[in-house]
């Protein structure tokens, strides 16, 4: 496990194990790959980010992923696997949210992404370019960092 403070100060706990909190994961956070590049969504004020948000009532944590990651690109995975969670303890509505990894078999054009500007390709070192300004400060914690390091040493 994995313990640090987010950008609001708020403390996060990662594990690369399931189940590992008080609270049940209820958001989702997928890093996608298509064809050797990183498949990231455009968000129009945050900017660039791995696809994500919150399950719906109802609906299982990988129905979640693969619902978000088409809403927010227009992409179809081909195969979904977990790779941890993360608990941000806020003060106020404390969450966790699962992590996926995703290789995508084919990205449809949409008239509409919903909340964002739909899907970019990148393919350059997401570790370091991630701080970059074109990226959301979402990219920018250790929950990335992290998970990224972990999905290298696993391939």
């Amino acid at each position: 496990m994995f313990q640090f403070k987010d950008q609001n100060g708020c403390r996060v706990t990662l594990t690369f194990q399931p189940d590992s909190f008080p609270l049940p994961a209820r958001h989702v956070l997928v890093f996608c790959r298509y064809r050797d590049k990183w498949l990231l969504t455009s968000h129009p004020k945050r900017g660039l980010e791995c696809p994500g948000g919150k399950a719906e009532a109802g609906e299982t944590l990988e129905a979640a992923a693969k619902r978000e990651v088409y809403e927010e690109t227009g992409a179809l995975i081909e195969e979904l696997t977990f790779v941890g969670e993360y608990y941000v303890q806020h003060p106020d509505k404390p969450f966790v949210k699962g992590i996926y990894f995703a290789e995508i078999r084919e990205i449809e054009k949409k008239d509409d992404y919903l909340e964002t500007d739909g899907p970019v390709l990148f393919e350059g070192d997401l570790l370091t370019e991630r701080m970059d300004e074109r990226f959301s400060f979402l990219m920018k914690d250790e929950v990335v960092e992290k998970t990224l390091a972990y999905l290298q040493a696993t391939e």
